[in-house]
């Protein structure tokens, strides 16, 4: 026996096994592109992802021209989150700006652009989830901000380009088909205190604000639609819209996959769908929900990587991802879910000895009541009990 081996005494060999905590992952950070020629050089550097914890800090370093402050505003009117901002250069035209916006990798491997939002992982330990360029989110833009946010398992949201018609505003959400996308028309209107009126403010802005505010309050589960926003003062658009009549300016929006404006009981988006051209992820609950248990799933079984694959660890990761499950269902995130091992004609003995595990889970999302109908009947039959109803009277 060796001498390290000999003990006359007690000792506690602590053994970490069994399922572990699953955390499911921040789904509030915003990743917002602007341009603020005036801003303050050191607090938001070109084309460099900038952390900001507290956007009224912010606003007062982002200037006046531009679209930064504007969109700092509209997100603060509603919510107080975590925001990475990327400013990028005002071209000096549209299309230069879009180049911009777009960004490119550099030679030394410096993303500029909304691809600058990968890099913030890496230099500010977040990932946003919420992605939108208010007042730059051109064509070309919009294409981009699918790849960024599939790159990211991230929600983007855009405006309908130019579009001035409902009919150019369904016509153009056709040209996308990334389920990451939605597309918002028209804007808001909000006073602006340099012009001292009312003016066009991006409705993807307010978007961006809302969609932080409602994933800390309610949950990542609930769509932006039939929520008031706060901070604005009307539509930039007159919007037909109607809760029984589906044959409205609103009815056609929806029907085209457009999220649009109304005003009932203050200013609210209505419309819960994406660009998805798979039917199961139309509504954005679907996307982000996929997205959510993608990443909390993923992310929460690092500690299982490398260690020794025997039967237990297999159920130990089972029963933490079917608990985890199981409390999502509880407290109404998901209708259910839940994991399972894979039969043997896939977790072979060769692939097991090659350290290879696969699981499959499946879950149904929360869809929203999108098309609420109640049947009305007229009888007599409540007459039956008159007289019982006079004696009571």
């Amino acid at each position: 026996m060796a001498l390290t081996d000999y003990h006359h005494g007690v000792r506690v060999l602590e053994v970490t096994e069994g399922t572990r905590p699953i955390r499911v992952i921040n789904t509030s950070i915003i990743g917002l592109v602007a341009t603020a020629p005036d801003a303050d050089v050191a607090t938001f550097p070109l084309n460099q992802p900038v952390l900001v914890t507290n956007v009224y800090n912010a606003m007062g370093k982002a200037g006046t021209t531009g679209t930064l402050k504007k969109a700092l505003e509209a997100i603060a009117a509603q919510a107080r989150p975590i925001t990475v901002v990327v400013r990028v250069e005002q071209g000096a035209d549209e299309a230069a700006t879009t180049t911009n916006v777009i960004g490119t990798v550099l030679a030394d491997g410096q993303r500029t652009g909304m691809k600058a939002l990968l890099s913030a992982q890496a230099r500010l330990g977040i990932k946003p989830r919420i992605l939108g360029a208010p007042g730059l989110d051109t064509k070309p833009v919009a294409t981009a901000f699918a790849t960024i946010a599939q790159s990211l398992r991230a929600m983007a949201y855009v405006s309908a380009w130019d579009c001035e018609t409902v009919e150019e505003a369904t016509a153009y959400r056709q040209q996308f088909g990334a389920r990451e996308l939605m597309v918002i028309h028209p804007d808001f209107l909000a006073w602006d205190l340099v012009a001292n009126a009312d003016t066009r403010s991006p409705a993807v802005a307010t978007a961006l604000g809302l969609r932080a505010k409602i994933d800390n309050e309610i949950g990542w589960h609930k769509t932006i639609s039939n929520v008031a926003v706060n901070g604005v003062t009307g539509i930039s658009k007159d919007i037909y819209w109607d809760l029984q009549d589906p044959n409205t300016d609103a009815g056609l929006l929806n029907a085209g996959d457009v999220t649009t404006l109304i005003n009932r009981d203050g200013y609210r988006f209505w419309g819960s769908r994406t660009c998805s051209d798979e039917p199961s992820f139309a509504f954005e609950s679907a996307t982000r929900t996929a997205q959510v248990l993608a990443d909390t799933i993923a992310e929460a079984h690092m500690w299982a990587n490398d260690k020794p694959l025997l039967p237990s660890l297999a159920k130990d990761i089972l029963e933490g991802v079917n608990s985890k499950f199981r409390y999502l269902t509880r407290a109404g995130y998901l209708v259910g879910g839940s994991v399972w091992a894979v039969d043997g004609e896939i977790n072979t003995a060769d692939e097991l000895k090659d350290g290879n595990l696969v699981l499959d889970y499946d879950f149904t999302p929360c869809a929203p009541l999108e098309n609420l109908t109640f049947r009305q009947r007229i009888t007599g039959r409540y007459y039956e009990s008159f007289a019982d109803m006079v004696a009571k009277a």
